[in-house]
């Protein structure tokens, strides 16, 4: 089973409590005691320098060292002289005995070598075991002037009972030590091992593309700055996908109408071959006919001449209108914009429609919010927009005969419709009527020499413009509208 990093520092918080605990009550236990006595002995020494200092001086400052150092250290002061004779004891003082006064008694623990090591100049410091009390004494003797000896005797027996005492309290403090040590670990390690958490949270969600979550950061330390680098991290990243995406995406546009461009251009090129092949047959075929003096009246030649002259000139206006539309795709075309009014431009075409309309007995109504629609365009752009949509529509009209050129003003433009009565356009073929070559009723085109070109020079020409364009099936026939910028 996996371990958090969680629960790794709660139980090496807890192991390092016991191991500081367990070292303590070791080190409390095996040299408590030797310490307590070491810096006793140094106190002795300290104090018998100092009772050493002042012998043999002044009676009172005597009294008042002795009195001071019986209080401080609790231990007995006796000083006797070469013959054995005391000289100062703080036991006999205690009985109103005075200084001068007794012999050597129980409270001098000394062997024979030990005086003989005092009187020749050494310093004895030792323990002893008392034969009837069954205590333990810390003895300091050494030579004072006019060779006297001073003994310094405390007993050390309250030093191992305190360090005995001591084993026992120390167990429960370091039960209670554990204790509080395992808490503080517990919550210690929650709360370090939270802000981990939450950061490989995050670092999750960045892991599924899900940048939206952000590191709260609170601290200062290096988690605080890890944090800051992982938002940095997911912003940058949550960028760069954007930016990838959206490249992806172009690129996806790019294929899609790289695709659309080589179907356009294989379509394009089938179109200009089927429609200079009838053409191109024709003038072949009258040519070889006459070469070969199949006809020999001027009548029936003069025929042939006459569908060699048509059927160049069907191929000249579809070469002028590819190279038209080549040139508007490419925006080699320079726009000539100027002002002028609508109402007159549609005015001057529809007479020269005037026998064209009576002879296949058209009506035509032109309906105009107002005579002065001045707008800011290309001139002869728009007056072949409007012959354009104005031919299909005499091309497509119905046997109700009714042809309808409005003029609306709208805001900022004004909208040009030409409508005819006739049979509407599928859905379906609505946005393809635009592409070049394409042709709803082909027969019919070839009827009134339609090279399937107009509609798309349109297009280009109203988008040179920047001005919208379209088409509408209406209840009666069909509408080509388009916008142009109101002066």
């Amino acid at each position: 089973m996996k371990k958090s990093i969680g629960m790794k520092l709660f139980i090496g918080i807890t192991c390092f409590v016991v191991i500081i605990v367990s070292l303590s009550w070791i080190l409390n236990t095996k040299y408590l005691e030797k310490y307590y006595i070491k810096k006793k002995s140094d106190n002795l020494i300290q104090y018998g320098e100092e009772i050493k200092s002042v012998y043999n001086k002044d009676i009172d400052d005597m009294d008042l060292a002795f009195m001071k150092i019986e209080n401080q250290i609790g231990a007995d002061i006796t000083i006797f002289s070469k013959n054995g004779q005391i000289q100062y004891s703080s036991i006999f003082n205690e009985q109103k005995i005075g200084m001068g006064n007794g012999k050597m008694g129980r409270n001098v623990h000394l062997m024979k070598e030990d005086l003989e090591k005092i009187f020749n100049g050494e310093r004895i410091l030792k323990t002893y075991q008392h034969p009837r009390v069954e205590a333990k004494f810390l003895v300091l003797s050494f030579l004072l002037k006019n060779d006297n000896v001073l003994v310094l005797e405390t007993s050390v027996a309250s030093i191992t009972e305190s360090v005995e005492i001591a084993k026992d309290f120390y167990i429960y403090i370091g039960i209670i030590s554990l204790i509080l040590g395992a808490i503080v670990a517990f919550f210690y390690s929650r709360r370090f091992t939270k802000p981990i958490i939450e950061l490989n949270n995050v670092a999750k969600s960045m892991a599924k593309l899900d940048f939206s979550q952000k590191y709260d950061v609170k601290t200062d330390d290096e988690i605080g700055e890890l944090g800051k680098t992982i938002n940095d991290l997911s912003e940058q990243l949550n960028r760069k996908i954007i930016e990838l995406n959206e490249a992806n995406e172009r690129l996806k546009e790019d294929i899609e109408k790289e695709k659309k461009i080589d179907a356009m251009r294989k379509e394009f090129i089938s179109s200009v071959s089927h429609e200079l092949k009838t053409p191109i047959s024709l003038i072949q075929g009258y040519a070889e006919g006459l070469k070969d003096n199949i006809v020999t009246d001027e009548e029936n030649k003069n025929f042939y001449c006459d569908v060699i002259t048509d059927e160049t000139a069907k191929m000249e206006k579809l070469v002028k209108g590819l190279l038209e539309l080549s040139q508007i795709e490419s925006r080699s075309v320079k726009l000539e914009n100027k002002i002028f009014n609508i109402g007159s431009l549609v005015e001057q075409i529809v007479n020269k429609y005037k026998p064209i309309l009576k002879d296949k007995n058209i009506n035509l109504i032109i309906d105009h919010d107002d005579k002065e629609l001045k707008v800011k365009a290309d001139i002869s752009k728009i007056e072949q927009v409007l012959v354009n949509f104005i031919n299909n529509a005499i091309n497509h009209i119905d046997e109700n005969g009714k042809l309808k050129i409005s003029l609306k003003n709208d805001q900022e433009k004004i909208r040009v419709g030409v409508c005819n009565t006739g049979s509407n356009i599928p859905k379906e073929e609505m946005d393809r009527i635009w592409e070049s070559f394409y042709k709803i009723d082909k027969s019919r085109a070839r009827e009134y020499g339609g090279t399937g070109l107009g509609l798309s020079i349109v297009k280009g020409i109203l988008e040179l413009h920047n001005n919208d364009f379209g088409i509408l099936n209406r209840d009666e026939g069909v509408e080509f509208w388009f916008e142009l910028n109101k002066i």
